[in-house]
């Protein structure tokens, strides 16, 4: 009975260890992701403008079906503004960011149906690389042009998306520079390795530009996967605050009540 106790903890424990590595080992392929600026997560103008390249750019294909054309109203747009500016088929402000796109004509264009975009930063996530702000950042700035790709394009991120470049006016055109490099594992093999990119044409914005237009769309996805995270970051503040002089009190009337106790 012991030894089937011990056989069993021991299968727990490797089972453990590897749940715990895995993620790691199998994150370790690709490019590594840049850092978002997370400071635009409170600038009101950043998250208005991420609405408006998001509802010009991305809501044709992808809804977000889970947020409310109203609920912009907390980052500081009237229903007015909303109805003028980022509502383009014609709903009540009150109904839901859906997609004209039908599924059907989507799984014919693109081979799938383009993901709703409500959680996408929190679901991209990846603790061996950073947050899925992190990758969605560095996903938008990392396209280039590939003739062997149905769409002509690819991306350095997530190979062989389906997805075009759907900011491409913005940002303009550019190619990926790769050179054959001996593998540093085995001498004998010669791997692909990512130089950097070359642009090919120019876009409507500058790069630094594009780098801002996309974190500030980034942030509003951050900002739409949990609207109410300020509002919970400082709330959380307080909480500790009063925890700890809480804390303070309970110590000092324990002692108080044990006092004559021994």
């Amino acid at each position: 009975m012991t030894k089937t106790i011990r056989s069993l903890l021991a299968s727990l424990l490797a089972l453990a260890a590897f749940t715990a590595t895995a993620p790691a080992l199998a994150n370790t392929a690709g490019p590594a992701w840049d850092k978002f600026p997370t400071q635009r997560m409170s600038d009101l103008a950043a998250l208005q403008n991420g609405a408006k390249l998001f509802a010009n750019y991305c809501l044709n294909c992808h809804a977000a079906a889970f947020m409310r054309f109203n609920r912009l109203r907390d980052i500081g747009l009237t229903e007015q503004q909303i109805k003028d500016n980022l509502i383009f088929t014609g709903v009540k402000v009150g109904e839901t960011m859906k997609t004209a796109l039908e599924a059907k004509d989507a799984k014919e264009w693109f081979g799938a149906l383009p993901p709703d975009l409500t959680l996408i930063t929190r679901s991209r996530a990846d603790g061996a690389k950073g947050s899925g702000a992190d990758y969605v950042y560095t996903y938008l700035r990392s396209y280039y042009r590939d003739d062997t790709k149905a769409t002509g394009w690819n991306n350095l991120v997530f190979p062989s998306v389906g997805m075009p470049h759907a900011l491409w006016q913005l940002q303009g055109q550019q190619r990926a520079v790769f050179a054959e490099e001996k593998d540093p594992h085995d001498p004998a093999k010669k791997t692909h390795v990512f130089k950097g990119f070359e642009p090919i044409t120019t876009g409507t914005l500058s790069q630094a530009e594009y780098n801002n237009a996309v974190a500030d769309l980034v942030a509003f996805l951050q900002w739409m996967g949990e609207p109410n995270q300020s509002a919970r970051a400082r709330l959380g503040v307080w909480v500790l605050i009063f925890l700890g002089f809480f804390s303070v009190i309970a110590w000092r009337l324990n002692a108080s009540f044990w006092k004559d106790i021994k």
